[in-house]
């Protein structure tokens, strides 16, 4: 599951806050101060603010090993972590905010947090910087920049005014923007100990004494400063490639290991179990109730998952639930108790146009460019895949309510829904009957290959969805692979290992995964089919407008709205992706667990681990 990049610069700073985790320490015995969670997914690495990293699993990992100046509530609210520092506009014409990190706040190691720690944050998310040090040009596909961040392209980048100001006590920088973007509070640096990455860049393997991490973050400074294309290079392979593991155990350096979240890693097992326990040293968030341990495992099939559950073994079920496993849960009561809804996260097929941006890949296979063959082979595609089938079998079962998303900016929940779908044009892909749909497909590529017919596999697709132990998806590709075979299409679903790696692929024809949307920006979805947004090759110049648009201009309601049917209308008539669903939310939870409370928006349920404890 992948996390939706709807604006770059806001997962920049989110990451670079949690994109290391802590030192080794012990892990604490007693049982209840021990939480167990189901993962449907194995960890992949520890920076997702780098594409292949960027995966949800990953992003909770972070998100508790690592906190800035706010997160969001259950209640979509974004909360000013006061705890950590504060922000404010200190002049509106320029446009101006000063962070500023509240004195004591320590990582991990001991090291003070201060306002050098805030810029790196600046480099990740600026494609001026990058290209102006010598680190690459991000919006050159022929070149990886030094830092090979997601950051790149967003709204920080568009109205960032040269570098950041670092205060005289060192503890507050200034930002400026060339405009007052509307979703400014979003844009605060995330904090990161640039000491370790200047350490490790210098081939150290141990933590540093304070007095060396101190000197080691002032050498970054001048790096910083001086645009050091030599030393900054270093720092970004360190970066981009370092914490790419999916194995933490002694041997692991424990500089990649520093943070100052309320959890770090203690040991990851490829494919298995991650623990994490209290950081000794954190004191940058809310307080930690009483929980002292947390143990994520992987059970990638939900009845089994489910069986852990009422075993004892985890005390919180919160993968990719089946029905199966749904009704499990149901039975447990009153030993367990189930937490439902819809979570902020959509299902959706993505189809390939050409190499994804920022690669030097190359895609000819049948949905390459924007001819009119390739536009009428993705409309088959589109309209024969099986979303009504779907839902009824695989997702109704979790959620009795659930209906199709037919748009790809809002959930079918929010207010301007209707009106979108009413005239966005996805009424061509939902018009009668599921055997009408696949009718027209076979129709539309006969036209290409003329002895098409069902069962034929003139056209021959390969998806790419996923590890083969998420029971979910299996059974979602043997459906796809079943309808769409009576359209002429031959869709190979053989599971992929690592998947996550793949994704801007181009030996891939087509992609279902989930985007999560992880904050209320102004500009919502649009971002996930920008030009450097997406990983289908798509580019879109209406598209790409209107994203710049949405980040620095404030709109109306109705404004946003136009806007959006816009963006859904250029998507459905290229052909180049739709919704399927919002995924089900079925949490499993320990009766005796209190304080578990899932967010709309990623991460969805640890968001406030701190305030979970077990009752007697």
């Amino acid at each position: 599951m992948k996390l939706n990049r709807i604006a770059r610069a806001v997962l920049a700073a989110a990451a670079a806050a949690g994109l290391v985790v802590g030192v080794i320490n012990p892990a604490h015995s007693a049982a209840k101060t021990t939480v167990s969670i189901v993962q449907s997914n194995a960890l992949t690495g520890l920076n997702p603010s780098v594409s292949e990293m960027n995966l949800t699993f990953n992003t909770d990992v972070a998100y508790l090993s690592g906190i800035g100046f706010t997160y969001y509530n259950n209640k979509a609210q974004l909360v000013d972590n006061k705890a950590f520092g504060t922000y404010s506009i200190v002049s509106k014409k320029p446009f101006k905010v000063k962070y500023t990190v509240n004195p004591g706040r320590v990582w991990s190691d001991g090291t003070a947090i201060n306002g050098i720690d805030l810029l790196l944050t600046h480099i990740v998310s600026t494609g001026s910087y990058s290209e102006i040090a010598g680190l690459g040009d991000p919006a050159n596909s022929k070149v990886t920049p030094a830092f090979n961040s997601l950051g790149y392209g967003g709204i920080y980048d568009e109205h960032v005014v040269g570098l950041p100001i670092l205060s005289p006590d060192k503890m507050s920088v200034t930002v400026e923007y060339d405009t007052q973007v509307p979703d400014w509070r979003l844009l605060s640096p995330g904090p990161t100990p640039v000491h370790t990455l200047v350490l490790m860049a210098e081939g150290k393997k141990k933590l540093g004494t304070i007095a060396e991490n101190n000197a080691a973050r002032e050498r970054f400074y001048k790096y910083f400063q001086n645009y050091d294309k030599a030393n900054l290079t270093k720092i970004g392979k360190i970066w981009s490639e370092d914490y790419n593991i999916n194995k933490v155990d002694a041997s692991t350096n424990p500089l990649l290991l520093v943070g100052n979240g309320p959890f770090i890693v203690k040991s990851a097992v490829p494919n298995g179990a991650v623990t994490m326990v209290r950081n000794p040293k954190y004191n940058s968030g809310p307080k930690v109730k009483s929980l002292q341990t947390v143990v994520f495992k992987v059970i990638g099939d939900g009845t089994a998952a489910a069986q852990a559950l009422k075993n004892g073994e985890v005390d919180v079920y919160a993968g990719q639930p089946t029905a199966d496993a749904v009704a499990q849960l149901k039975a447990m009561a009153p030993a367990v108790k189930v937490i439902g809804g819809d979570q902020a996260v959509y299902e959706h097929i993505d189809l390939r146009v050409g190499p994804a941006y920022g690669t030097q890949d190359s895609y000819t296979g049948p949905f390459a460019g924007m001819s009119q063959q390739a536009i009428d082979l993705r409309t088959a595609f589109l309209l024969a895949y099986p979303r009504e089938e779907i839902m009824e079998k695989i997702v109704k079962p979790i959620n009795a309510s659930a209906q199709l998303m037919n748009s790809l900016m809002v959930f079918n929940s929010e207010p301007s829904y209707k009106d979108i779908i009413a005239k966005s044009g996805v009424s061509k892909f939902t018009a009668g009957t599921q055997a009408d749909r696949t009718s027209k497909a076979l129709a539309l590529v006969k036209k290409y290959y003329p002895s098409a017919a069902a069962g034929s596999g003139s056209v021959k697709v390969r998806l790419l969805f996923g590890n083969p132990s998420n029971a979910r998806r299996v059974a979602e590709a043997a459906l796809v692979k079943a309808e769409l075979a009576k359209a002429g299409f031959d869709v190979d679903v053989t599971p992929t290992s690592g998947w996550s790696s793949h994704i801007e692929d181009s030996k891939y024809d087509a992609a279902f995964f989930a985007w999560v949307k992880s904050s209320a920006v102004q500009s919502g979805n649009v971002g996930t089919y920008e030009t450097q947004g997406n990983g289908q090759g798509y580019s879109n110049s209406t598209i790409d407008k209107i994203y710049k648009d949405l980040g620095s201009t404030p709109y109306s309601a109705a404004q946003i709205k136009d806007l959006f049917i816009k963006v859904d209308s250029e998507l459905l008539k290229d052909a180049v992706t739709l919704p399927i669903f919002q995924h089900p939310s079925a949490n499993g939870v320990n009766a005796k667990l209190q304080g578990v409370a899932p967010s709309p928006f990623s991460p969805n349920l640890v968001w406030n681990l701190w305030d979970w404890y077990f009752s007697n």
